[in-house]
């Protein structure tokens, strides 16, 4: 019989013919012919986990800011060496990137009214008697006759009217004496002064007399020195421009560099943003593991307790941790806070962890380890906490912004990190005093917090997506 015919019972019954294999059907495919092969590769719970989270560029986008603000924290006062708590008075309230430019001037002298400087004190009225600077201010005017008295006013922006000139700075009632020399707290910014004479009766005589001041900033060359400005000091004479410190974010209302009290602010405001959240989600887990392993009446009497703990509230908590640690008005309550939220924050944890050992120690791989003979503590770290983690895991990135909000938010209201220690939340009280003249002061520590709770929130939410056993080989 050939290879290509079929047997007679098989041609008749009306069967499909079979073929008879040969040696050629032995003999390996062409490399060109399609060879069946694997969709995706094979991959563990966490690597598929890994590649949905990187699918996610919400996600990402927040593990890179959260990886920045480490950075932030940790390595830039490496780099930028800048005291939090050094004062640059020459550059109080200075907004980012502002000029820092100052001329170079001899110690100062007391003015007596007398001596006039080239190109100042000529013509009527209220005039000044030398270039105006940070160091003084010097107005000189004529006498008004019948005037017992002169009042002296500055004011930050043009009068509009005679009863509202700005803040009164002089009274002078000395005869003879119709100079006067401003020293108090001159910044690099216009002014305007006026003055008004008055009589016996305190009476204004006639209109008040008005002029605007260009304060120009100046420094000494002990200060050059003093501040390290310069290398050469033997070479600076008066009248050189000098650069003063660099502050690229600006500073406080007391002179503080910005960017070196956002990164102290940073190590306050994190240290206990993740200290406090790794403290009571370990402790919730435990005891939602314990109570959900157990189960029974032990179970009912432990969730009760926690129940119980939930009702109590936080803020008279915080107050009377205080009050037991000893710590007075103005001074930094950080452990009673750090306290507080560990003591009154693991509920939440304890019950998620406690609903998923419920659900694992019924699953049929559960109870066939335990057929098996495996123990208590094997079932325990081999099976309940390990599928567990993805719900610990979410946990804690939503645990770490509510404690950061927290901290800022017991902070501003003079309860937590109090000043001058440095944090987020006493930055913004701090900041909210000068918000209309000075934005930046509230605006700086607002975006970090902002910036910090929606990172780990979005961070929280893709991973809350990755760790989901139903959307594994999604991606």
């Amino acid at each position: 019989m050939s290879d290509q015919t079929t047997t007679e019972h098989d041609s008749t019954a009306g069967a499909r013919p079979i073929r008879t294999l040969r040696p050629v059907d032995f003999e390996p495919l062409p490399a060109s012919a399609p060879s069946a092969g694997m969709v995706r590769p094979s991959r563990s719970y966490w690597q598929d986990a890994w590649a949905r989270l990187k699918a996610n560029r919400r996600a990402i986008a927040s593990l890179y800011i959260i990886v920045f603000l480490m950075l932030f924290t940790f390595v830039g006062p490496l780099i930028w060496r800048v005291d939090p708590a050094l004062q640059d008075v020459d550059q109080i309230s200075q907004r980012p990137f502002a000029d820092r430019s100052a001329v170079l001037v001899v110690p100062f002298e007391r003015w007596e009214g007398i001596s006039l400087e080239q190109g100042f004190g000529d013509g009527d009225g209220l005039r000044l008697a030398s270039q105006p600077t940070t160091q003084q201010v010097r107005l000189l005017w004529d006498a008004v006759p019948e005037a017992s008295a002169y009042r002296l006013y500055r004011n930050h922006f043009e009068p509009q009217s005679a009863l509202v000139l700005g803040v009164p700075i002089a009274s002078i009632t000395r005869d003879g004496v119709h100079w006067y020399e401003d020293r108090l707290d001159l910044r690099a910014r216009l002014y305007y002064y006026s003055v008004v004479a008055v009589d016996e009766l305190a009476q204004p005589l006639g209109q008040p007399q008005t002029i605007v001041a260009d304060v120009r900033r100046v420094i000494t060359l002990d200060e050059v020195v003093a501040r390290g400005l310069t290398e050469d000091p033997a070479a600076l004479q008066p009248g050189d421009a000098i650069e003063l410190s660099l502050h690229p974010l600006g500073t406080d209302y007391l002179g503080r560099d910005m960017l070196a009290r956002l990164m102290a602010g940073a190590r306050v405001s994190l240290f206990i943003g993740l200290l406090a959240p790794l403290m009571y989600v370990a402790i919730g887990v435990l005891y939602g593991a314990t109570a959900g392993f157990i189960g029974g009446k032990v179970d009912q009497v432990m969730m009760r307790f926690a129940d119980f703990v939930v009702a109590l509230p936080f803020l008279l908590f915080m107050i009377l941790f205080q009050v037991v640690f000893g710590i007075g008005p103005g001074e930094s309550g950080i452990v009673p806070m750090l306290i507080a939220l560990v003591v009154l924050s693991w509920p939440a944890t304890s019950r998620l962890v406690r609903g998923q050992i419920l659900q694992i120690r019924e699953e049929a791989y559960v109870n066939a380890a335990r057929l098996l003979g495996g123990s208590h503590q094997y079932l325990i770290w081999r099976h309940m906490i390990p599928n567990t983690l993805g719900v610990i895991l979410v946990t804690l990135t939503f645990a770490v912004p509510a404690a950061i909000f927290t901290e800022a938010f017991l902070s501003f209201i003079g309860m937590g990190v109090a000043p001058p220690t440095a944090s987020w939340g006493s930055m913004c009280n701090e900041g909210l005093k000068t918000m209309l003249t000075h934005p930046h002061e509230l605006i700086f520590p607002a975006v970090m917090i902002s910036m910090t709770v929606l990172a780990f929130n979005l961070l929280g939410d893709g991973l809350r997506d990755a760790l989901d056993a139903k959307m594994r080989s999604s991606v």
